[in-house]
């Protein structure tokens, strides 16, 4: 009886260590879109948005062309996903700000940080949070405009030898 206990205890731990990882890297995307001159125009991007595996829910302000973009718990979407969804409806990313829960933000010591098989490189020194969360938002191609792109190129020479052509790596700075 004892040996079926500790089975059942043992397996218990395990399925809820297992479960614990499972949870959404990123929880929360904030989009703002170039290029929309009307509402049917957000409505196609919002079409994009919520038919990719792994998102919730959409809520879009037409006033300032933002989405924002809620992920169920165990998606591992990446930002290129919804840079693709953006561009398939036709339109671009200006802005790109995503919310990650800071327990999973674990910084190495060349300032980058790995999420389900992408890097993100910290281009300023610390990380801020608020509620346990943290915003980042991403700086390369195609997740702000050509010209805040073209400023930035800079700052990405002087960072550590990450190709700037790798989808899955990723130039961040943390937002308030």
């Amino acid at each position: 009886m004892k040996n079926i206990n500790l089975k059942f205890i043992g397996i218990a731990c395990l399925f809820l260590i297992t479960s614990i990882k499972s949870y959404s890297q990123i929880s929360k995307a904030e989009i703002i879109a170039t290029g929309l001159t009307c509402s049917m125009c957000s409505n196609a991007i919002n079409k994009q948005l919520k038919a990719t595996v792994g998102v919730d829910s959409v809520s879009t302000d037409l006033n300032t062309n933002t989405f924002t973009v809620y992920f169920k718990k165990e998606s591992k979407i990446m930002p290129r996903v919804l840079k693709e969804g953006v561009e398939k409806a036709g339109f671009f990313i200006g802005s790109l700000v995503i919310t990650v829960p800071t327990e999973n933000l674990k910084i190495e010591g060349d300032k980058t940080i790995s999420l389900n098989g992408s890097t993100f490189v910290l281009l300023n020194e610390e990380l801020k949070n608020s509620n346990g969360e943290t915003k980042l938002k991403v700086y390369d191609k195609g997740y702000v405009t050509q010209k805040e792109h073209k400023k930035l190129l800079k700052t990405f020479s002087k960072t550590a030898s990450y190709p700037l052509d790798n989808e899955d790596d990723y130039h961040i700075k943390t937002v308030i």
